[in-house]
Protein backbone atom coordinates (compact mmCIF):
# COMPACT_ATOMS: atom_id res chain seq x y z
CA UNK A 1 0.00 0.00 0.00
CA UNK A 2 0.99 3.46 -1.03
CA UNK A 3 -0.46 6.81 1.01
CA UNK A 4 -0.56 9.62 -1.40
CA UNK A 5 -1.58 12.92 -0.56
CA UNK A 6 -2.05 17.09 -2.22
CA UNK A 7 -4.06 20.03 -2.37
CA UNK A 8 -5.01 21.25 -5.82
CA UNK A 9 -5.50 24.60 -6.39
CA UNK A 10 -8.56 25.33 -5.65
CA UNK A 11 -8.27 23.96 -2.44
CA UNK A 12 -9.51 20.44 -3.39
CA UNK A 13 -7.97 17.79 -0.93
CA UNK A 14 -6.83 14.16 -2.61
CA UNK A 15 -5.83 11.32 -0.42
CA UNK A 16 -5.60 7.75 -2.04
CA UNK A 17 -4.02 4.37 -1.22
CA UNK A 18 -2.84 2.83 -4.02
CA UNK A 19 -2.51 -1.08 -4.54
CA UNK A 20 -0.80 -2.07 -8.07
CA UNK A 21 -1.59 -6.09 -6.60
CA UNK A 22 -5.41 -4.83 -6.49
CA UNK A 23 -8.04 -5.92 -8.97
CA UNK A 24 -10.29 -2.86 -8.88
CA UNK A 25 -10.27 0.59 -8.05
CA UNK A 26 -12.40 2.68 -6.16
CA UNK A 27 -13.08 6.46 -6.06
CA UNK A 28 -15.23 8.85 -3.79
CA UNK A 29 -15.84 12.66 -3.52
CA UNK A 30 -16.96 13.20 0.06
CA UNK A 31 -18.59 16.23 0.49
CA UNK A 32 -18.82 18.11 4.60
CA UNK A 33 -22.23 18.61 3.58
CA UNK A 34 -25.04 17.15 5.34
CA UNK A 35 -28.06 17.99 7.77
CA UNK A 36 -26.41 19.59 10.52
CA UNK A 37 -25.39 22.57 7.99
CA UNK A 38 -29.32 23.48 6.92
CA UNK A 39 -31.29 25.79 8.43
CA UNK A 40 -35.28 25.13 9.60
CA UNK A 41 -36.55 26.19 6.24
CA UNK A 42 -34.18 23.81 4.36
CA UNK A 43 -34.57 21.17 6.18
CA UNK A 44 -33.88 17.64 4.04
CA UNK A 45 -31.71 19.63 1.47
CA UNK A 46 -28.44 17.92 1.65
CA UNK A 47 -30.14 14.30 1.13
CA UNK A 48 -32.53 16.28 -1.75
CA UNK A 49 -29.01 17.52 -3.54
CA UNK A 50 -27.62 13.80 -3.39
CA UNK A 51 -31.18 12.72 -5.49
CA UNK A 52 -30.58 15.92 -7.96
CA UNK A 53 -27.07 14.37 -8.64
CA UNK A 54 -27.76 11.69 -10.29
CA UNK A 55 -30.26 13.80 -12.74
CA UNK A 56 -27.17 14.75 -15.06
CA UNK A 57 -25.57 18.17 -16.53
CA UNK A 58 -25.93 20.39 -19.58
CA UNK A 59 -23.79 17.06 -21.20
CA UNK A 60 -25.19 14.20 -19.56
CA UNK A 61 -29.00 13.15 -18.53
CA UNK A 62 -29.86 10.84 -15.90
CA UNK A 63 -30.01 7.92 -18.41
CA UNK A 64 -26.92 8.60 -19.53
CA UNK A 65 -25.36 9.00 -15.69
CA UNK A 66 -26.91 5.34 -14.89
CA UNK A 67 -26.35 4.15 -18.30
CA UNK A 68 -23.08 4.73 -18.35
CA UNK A 69 -22.38 3.65 -15.44
CA UNK A 70 -24.04 0.16 -15.63
CA UNK A 71 -21.81 -0.07 -18.69
CA UNK A 72 -18.86 0.39 -16.86
CA UNK A 73 -20.03 -2.55 -14.72
CA UNK A 74 -19.52 0.22 -12.02
CA UNK A 75 -20.50 -0.37 -8.61
CA UNK A 76 -21.77 3.27 -7.97
CA UNK A 77 -23.58 5.50 -5.24
CA UNK A 78 -24.24 8.07 -2.98
CA UNK A 79 -25.69 8.57 0.94
CA UNK A 80 -26.19 11.37 3.43
CA UNK A 81 -25.56 11.57 6.79
CA UNK A 82 -25.47 14.68 9.67
CA UNK A 83 -21.98 16.07 8.44
CA UNK A 84 -21.39 14.66 4.67
CA UNK A 85 -22.89 13.26 1.43
CA UNK A 86 -20.33 10.73 -0.04
CA UNK A 87 -20.38 10.36 -4.19
CA UNK A 88 -18.50 6.79 -4.44
CA UNK A 89 -18.11 4.33 -7.26
CA UNK A 90 -16.20 0.71 -7.99
CA UNK A 91 -14.77 -0.42 -11.13
CA UNK A 92 -11.94 -2.24 -13.05
CA UNK A 93 -9.22 -0.31 -13.47
CA UNK A 94 -9.28 0.10 -17.18
CA UNK A 95 -12.30 2.00 -16.72
CA UNK A 96 -11.30 4.66 -14.28
CA UNK A 97 -10.96 7.60 -16.75
CA UNK A 98 -14.77 6.98 -17.77
CA UNK A 99 -15.55 6.38 -14.51
CA UNK A 100 -14.13 9.60 -13.03
CA UNK A 101 -15.28 11.72 -15.49
CA UNK A 102 -18.46 10.51 -14.43
CA UNK A 103 -18.64 10.68 -11.18
CA UNK A 104 -17.26 14.34 -11.53
CA UNK A 105 -19.90 15.63 -12.75
CA UNK A 106 -22.48 14.03 -9.89
CA UNK A 107 -21.17 16.76 -7.01
CA UNK A 108 -22.55 19.46 -10.00
CA UNK A 109 -25.50 18.92 -11.39
CA UNK A 110 -27.79 21.11 -13.72
CA UNK A 111 -30.51 21.66 -10.88
CA UNK A 112 -32.68 22.23 -13.11
CA UNK A 113 -36.55 22.84 -12.48
CA UNK A 114 -37.86 20.57 -14.18
CA UNK A 115 -35.50 17.73 -12.34
CA UNK A 116 -36.18 19.65 -9.16
CA UNK A 117 -39.97 18.96 -9.21
CA UNK A 118 -40.23 15.56 -10.26
CA UNK A 119 -37.77 14.16 -7.39
CA UNK A 120 -39.30 16.27 -4.96
CA UNK A 121 -42.37 14.27 -5.04
CA UNK A 122 -39.92 11.20 -4.79
CA UNK A 123 -38.40 12.04 -1.80
CA UNK A 124 -41.70 12.89 -0.20
CA UNK A 125 -42.78 9.29 -0.61
CA UNK A 126 -39.43 8.20 0.89
CA UNK A 127 -40.09 10.02 3.75
CA UNK A 128 -43.77 8.49 3.77
CA UNK A 129 -41.68 5.17 3.78
CA UNK A 130 -39.62 6.20 6.66
CA UNK A 131 -42.41 6.92 8.64
CA UNK A 132 -43.96 3.55 8.54
CA UNK A 133 -41.10 1.66 9.59
CA UNK A 134 -40.84 2.24 14.02
CA UNK A 135 -37.17 1.89 14.16
CA UNK A 136 -36.44 4.62 12.00
CA UNK A 137 -39.16 6.74 13.63
CA UNK A 138 -37.74 6.43 16.69
CA UNK A 139 -33.61 6.83 15.60
CA UNK A 140 -35.26 10.03 14.58
CA UNK A 141 -37.30 11.03 17.83
CA UNK A 142 -33.97 10.18 19.96
CA UNK A 143 -31.36 12.34 18.03
CA UNK A 144 -34.00 15.37 18.02
CA UNK A 145 -34.25 14.31 21.97
CA UNK A 146 -30.73 14.29 22.45
CA UNK A 147 -29.27 17.31 19.89
CA UNK A 148 -32.22 19.92 21.28
CA UNK A 149 -30.94 22.90 20.07
CA UNK A 150 -27.86 21.28 18.60
CA UNK A 151 -27.54 21.21 14.49
CA UNK A 152 -27.17 17.51 14.79
CA UNK A 153 -30.68 16.77 16.04
CA UNK A 154 -31.77 18.17 12.49
CA UNK A 155 -33.28 15.38 10.23
CA UNK A 156 -31.28 14.04 7.56
CA UNK A 157 -34.28 13.41 5.00
CA UNK A 158 -36.07 16.56 6.62
CA UNK A 159 -40.00 16.89 7.00
CA UNK A 160 -43.14 16.13 4.52
CA UNK A 161 -43.63 20.35 5.19
CA UNK A 162 -40.03 21.28 4.89
CA UNK A 163 -39.55 19.47 1.73
CA UNK A 164 -42.81 20.91 0.29
CA UNK A 165 -42.07 24.57 0.77
CA UNK A 166 -38.05 23.68 -0.35
CA UNK A 167 -37.82 25.93 -3.37
CA UNK A 168 -35.04 25.05 -6.33
CA UNK A 169 -33.38 28.74 -5.38
CA UNK A 170 -33.02 27.84 -1.85
CA UNK A 171 -31.26 24.35 -2.90
CA UNK A 172 -28.89 26.30 -5.59
CA UNK A 173 -28.36 28.78 -2.91
CA UNK A 174 -27.38 26.13 -0.61
CA UNK A 175 -25.77 24.05 -3.26
CA UNK A 176 -23.10 27.64 -4.22
CA UNK A 177 -22.68 27.54 -0.50
CA UNK A 178 -21.33 24.04 0.59
CA UNK A 179 -20.52 22.50 -2.63
CA UNK A 180 -16.73 24.74 -3.51
CA UNK A 181 -13.64 22.82 -4.20
CA UNK A 182 -11.94 23.76 -0.19
CA UNK A 183 -15.06 21.70 1.05
CA UNK A 184 -14.50 18.21 -0.54
CA UNK A 185 -12.52 15.34 -0.19
CA UNK A 186 -11.33 12.85 -2.84
CA UNK A 187 -10.55 9.81 -1.98
CA UNK A 188 -9.22 6.81 -4.32
CA UNK A 189 -8.23 3.14 -3.13
CA UNK A 190 -7.04 0.07 -5.09
CA UNK A 191 -5.34 -0.32 -8.29
CA UNK A 192 -4.01 3.09 -10.17
CA UNK A 193 -1.29 5.27 -10.12
CA UNK A 194 -0.57 8.75 -8.32
CA UNK A 195 0.29 10.40 -11.93
CA UNK A 196 -3.02 9.21 -13.05
CA UNK A 197 -5.51 10.52 -9.58
CA UNK A 198 -3.70 13.89 -10.34
CA UNK A 199 -3.88 14.07 -14.02
CA UNK A 200 -7.85 13.12 -13.93
CA UNK A 201 -8.29 15.36 -10.74
CA UNK A 202 -6.67 18.46 -12.53
CA UNK A 203 -8.72 17.66 -15.50
CA UNK A 204 -12.16 16.70 -14.13
CA UNK A 205 -11.99 19.17 -10.74
CA UNK A 206 -9.35 21.43 -11.17
CA UNK A 207 -12.18 24.43 -12.41
CA UNK A 208 -14.32 24.00 -9.14
CA UNK A 209 -15.30 26.77 -7.53
CA UNK A 210 -12.80 27.52 -4.69
CA UNK A 211 -13.30 28.35 -1.22
CA UNK A 212 -14.92 26.45 2.26
CA UNK A 213 -18.00 27.52 4.25
CA UNK A 214 -16.22 26.00 7.35
CA UNK A 215 -17.99 24.16 10.05
CA UNK A 216 -19.15 25.14 13.44
CA UNK A 217 -18.63 22.38 15.91
CA UNK A 218 -20.05 23.08 19.28
CA UNK A 219 -19.98 20.27 21.81
CA UNK A 220 -23.45 19.05 22.75
CA UNK A 221 -24.79 19.72 26.11
CA UNK A 222 -27.63 17.34 26.73
CA UNK A 223 -30.72 17.01 29.19
CA UNK A 224 -33.05 14.43 30.45
CA UNK A 225 -35.58 14.00 27.28
CA UNK A 226 -38.41 11.56 26.83
CA UNK A 227 -40.61 11.20 24.22
CA UNK A 228 -43.16 8.63 23.66
CA UNK A 229 -44.64 8.07 19.60
CA UNK A 230 -47.99 5.62 20.43
CA UNK A 231 -48.82 3.20 17.51
CA UNK A 232 -51.68 1.42 18.62
CA UNK A 233 -51.01 -0.71 15.89
CA UNK A 234 -47.70 -2.01 16.63
CA UNK A 235 -47.02 -5.51 17.93
CA UNK A 236 -43.86 -4.48 19.72
CA UNK A 237 -42.40 -1.35 21.24
CA UNK A 238 -39.03 0.20 19.77
CA UNK A 239 -37.11 2.06 22.52
CA UNK A 240 -33.82 4.12 21.57
CA UNK A 241 -32.06 6.17 24.21
CA UNK A 242 -28.84 7.99 23.90
CA UNK A 243 -26.13 9.67 26.11
CA UNK A 244 -22.59 11.37 25.89
CA UNK A 245 -19.58 9.38 24.28
CA UNK A 246 -16.52 10.63 22.67
CA UNK A 247 -16.46 12.62 19.73
CA UNK A 248 -14.81 12.06 16.59
CA UNK A 249 -11.00 13.47 17.75
CA UNK A 250 -11.68 12.15 21.04
CA UNK A 251 -8.44 9.64 21.65
CA UNK A 252 -11.54 7.44 23.95
CA UNK A 253 -12.72 6.66 20.64
CA UNK A 254 -11.05 3.28 20.17
CA UNK A 255 -11.70 2.24 23.66
CA UNK A 256 -15.93 3.42 23.24
CA UNK A 257 -15.71 1.59 19.72
CA UNK A 258 -14.61 -1.94 21.72
CA UNK A 259 -16.78 -1.32 25.11
CA UNK A 260 -19.81 -1.26 22.18
CA UNK A 261 -19.11 -4.39 21.54
CA UNK A 262 -18.20 -5.98 24.95
CA UNK A 263 -21.65 -4.56 25.98
CA UNK A 264 -24.31 -4.49 23.05
CA UNK A 265 -22.80 -6.33 20.01
CA UNK A 266 -25.31 -7.94 18.29
CA UNK A 267 -24.37 -11.23 19.33
CA UNK A 268 -21.68 -12.36 22.70
CA UNK A 269 -22.63 -9.06 24.21
CA UNK A 270 -23.73 -8.72 27.72
CA UNK A 271 -27.21 -7.29 26.48
CA UNK A 272 -27.10 -10.13 23.75
CA UNK A 273 -26.76 -12.86 26.51
CA UNK A 274 -28.79 -10.84 29.31
CA UNK A 275 -31.53 -9.69 26.67
CA UNK A 276 -32.13 -11.72 23.83
CA UNK A 277 -30.51 -14.67 24.11
CA UNK A 278 -33.19 -15.61 27.14
CA UNK A 279 -35.84 -14.41 25.14
CA UNK A 280 -37.20 -11.38 26.69
CA UNK A 281 -36.00 -8.72 23.93
CA UNK A 282 -35.89 -9.39 20.26
CA UNK A 283 -33.05 -6.69 20.13
CA UNK A 284 -30.58 -5.20 22.43
CA UNK A 285 -27.42 -3.41 21.35
CA UNK A 286 -25.48 -0.63 22.43
CA UNK A 287 -23.67 1.61 19.64
CA UNK A 288 -21.13 4.27 19.60
CA UNK A 289 -21.51 7.26 17.13
CA UNK A 290 -18.73 9.49 16.47
CA UNK A 291 -19.40 13.28 15.40
CA UNK A 292 -17.52 16.23 14.65
CA UNK A 293 -17.20 18.04 18.46
CA UNK A 294 -19.37 15.29 20.37
CA UNK A 295 -20.37 11.79 20.45
CA UNK A 296 -23.22 9.70 21.99
CA UNK A 297 -23.37 6.06 23.35
CA UNK A 298 -26.86 5.06 21.36
CA UNK A 299 -29.03 1.77 23.83
CA UNK A 300 -31.47 0.04 20.75
CA UNK A 301 -33.99 -2.17 22.31
CA UNK A 302 -37.39 -4.11 20.79
CA UNK A 303 -39.00 -6.29 22.59
CA UNK A 304 -42.75 -6.94 23.52
CA UNK A 305 -44.43 -3.82 25.36
CA UNK A 306 -45.11 -5.32 28.79
CA UNK A 307 -41.67 -6.60 28.92
CA UNK A 308 -40.21 -2.97 28.12
CA UNK A 309 -40.43 -1.76 31.50
CA UNK A 310 -38.27 -4.90 32.63
CA UNK A 311 -35.92 -4.99 30.33
CA UNK A 312 -34.99 -1.29 30.34
CA UNK A 313 -34.12 -1.93 33.95
CA UNK A 314 -32.16 -4.93 33.26
CA UNK A 315 -29.92 -2.91 31.16
CA UNK A 316 -29.87 0.29 33.29
CA UNK A 317 -28.16 -2.68 36.09
CA UNK A 318 -25.75 -3.65 33.10
CA UNK A 319 -24.55 -0.15 32.85
CA UNK A 320 -24.30 0.56 36.41
CA UNK A 321 -22.21 -2.84 36.78
CA UNK A 322 -19.94 -2.12 33.83
CA UNK A 323 -19.60 1.92 35.51
CA UNK A 324 -19.06 1.02 38.12
CA UNK A 325 -16.87 -2.36 37.99
CA UNK A 326 -15.49 -1.80 33.94
CA UNK A 327 -15.03 -4.82 31.89
CA UNK A 328 -12.91 -7.98 32.28
CA UNK A 329 -9.06 -9.06 29.67
CA UNK A 330 -11.10 -12.02 28.54
CA UNK A 331 -13.80 -9.43 27.59
CA UNK A 332 -11.73 -6.83 26.11
CA UNK A 333 -9.28 -9.73 23.88
CA UNK A 334 -12.56 -11.24 22.68
CA UNK A 335 -14.11 -7.69 21.15
CA UNK A 336 -10.78 -6.85 19.86
CA UNK A 337 -11.15 -10.46 17.86
CA UNK A 338 -14.19 -9.00 16.66
CA UNK A 339 -12.97 -5.79 15.57
CA UNK A 340 -9.93 -6.62 14.14
CA UNK A 341 -11.79 -9.39 12.01
CA UNK A 342 -13.78 -6.85 10.65
CA UNK A 343 -11.20 -4.27 9.71
CA UNK A 344 -9.19 -6.34 7.91
CA UNK A 345 -12.36 -8.08 6.04
CA UNK A 346 -13.62 -4.69 5.32
CA UNK A 347 -10.20 -3.58 4.03
CA UNK A 348 -9.08 -6.36 2.23
CA UNK A 349 -10.52 -4.87 -0.65
CA UNK A 350 -10.44 -0.95 -2.15
CA UNK A 351 -14.23 -0.43 -1.68
CA UNK A 352 -13.96 -1.46 1.80
CA UNK A 353 -10.91 1.02 2.33
CA UNK A 354 -12.89 3.57 0.50
CA UNK A 355 -14.87 5.46 2.96
CA UNK A 356 -12.08 4.98 6.27
CA UNK A 357 -9.62 6.54 3.96
CA UNK A 358 -11.64 9.63 3.23
CA UNK A 359 -13.72 9.93 6.84
CA UNK A 360 -10.38 9.63 8.37
CA UNK A 361 -9.29 13.04 6.25
CA UNK A 362 -12.34 14.68 6.74
CA UNK A 363 -12.72 14.45 10.79
CA UNK A 364 -9.41 13.98 11.38
CA UNK A 365 -6.81 15.26 8.38
CA UNK A 366 -4.92 11.90 9.03
CA UNK A 367 -4.05 8.74 6.99
CA UNK A 368 -4.49 5.57 8.81
CA UNK A 369 -3.47 2.12 7.68
CA UNK A 370 -5.07 -1.20 8.18
CA UNK A 371 -1.94 -1.63 10.80
CA UNK A 372 -2.30 1.93 12.32
CA UNK A 373 -6.14 0.83 13.08
CA UNK A 374 -4.84 -2.64 14.31
CA UNK A 375 -2.15 -1.17 16.44
CA UNK A 376 -4.65 1.31 17.88
CA UNK A 377 -7.28 -1.46 18.54
CA UNK A 378 -4.33 -3.75 20.43
CA UNK A 379 -3.33 -0.92 22.65
CA UNK A 380 -6.89 -0.82 24.81
CA UNK A 381 -6.50 -2.09 27.73
CA UNK A 382 -8.95 -2.47 30.58
CA UNK A 383 -7.66 0.32 32.06
CA UNK A 384 -8.06 2.43 29.36
CA UNK A 385 -11.81 1.22 29.11
CA UNK A 386 -11.71 2.30 33.01
CA UNK A 387 -10.92 5.97 32.06
CA UNK A 388 -13.36 6.11 29.19
CA UNK A 389 -16.13 5.33 31.33
CA UNK A 390 -14.94 7.54 34.04
CA UNK A 391 -15.84 10.14 31.69
CA UNK A 392 -18.07 8.94 29.48
CA UNK A 393 -20.38 6.42 31.43
CA UNK A 394 -23.40 4.69 29.80
CA UNK A 395 -26.20 5.96 30.43
CA UNK A 396 -30.17 6.47 28.92
CA UNK A 397 -30.24 10.25 29.14
CA UNK A 398 -32.72 10.70 26.10
CA UNK A 399 -35.14 8.21 25.26
CA UNK A 400 -37.58 8.15 22.47
CA UNK A 401 -40.03 5.57 22.05
CA UNK A 402 -42.48 4.49 19.41
CA UNK A 403 -45.35 1.26 19.90
CA UNK A 404 -48.26 0.88 21.57
CA UNK A 405 -47.38 2.34 25.03
CA UNK A 406 -49.09 5.55 26.12
CA UNK A 407 -46.16 6.12 28.81
CA UNK A 408 -42.81 4.91 29.69
CA UNK A 409 -41.18 4.58 32.47
CA UNK A 410 -37.18 4.35 32.52
CA UNK A 411 -35.09 3.91 35.92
Amino acid sequence: MQFHQTRLPNGLQIVAELNPRAYSVSLGFMVNAGSRDETADASGVSHFLEHMAFKGNDRYTADDVNRIFDELGAKYNAYTSEEVTFYHAAVLPEYLPRTFELLSILPFPSLRQEDFDVEKKVILEEIGMYQDQPNWVAFEAVMQQFFRGHPLGNSILGTSDSITALTSEQMRAYHAQRYRAGNIVLAVTGNTTWDEVQRLAETYCGKWPEGSPGRQTPANRPAPAQRVITKADSVQQQVAQMAPAPSAVDPHRFAAELLSVIVGDHGGSRLYWDLVDTGDAEGADLGYHEYHGSGAWMTYLTCAPEDVARNLARIHEIYDEVNCNGVTETEVQQAKSKVASRVVLRGERPKGRLGSLAGNWVYRQEYRSIEDDLSDLRSVTVESIRKLLDEFPLAQLSTATVGPLEALTVS
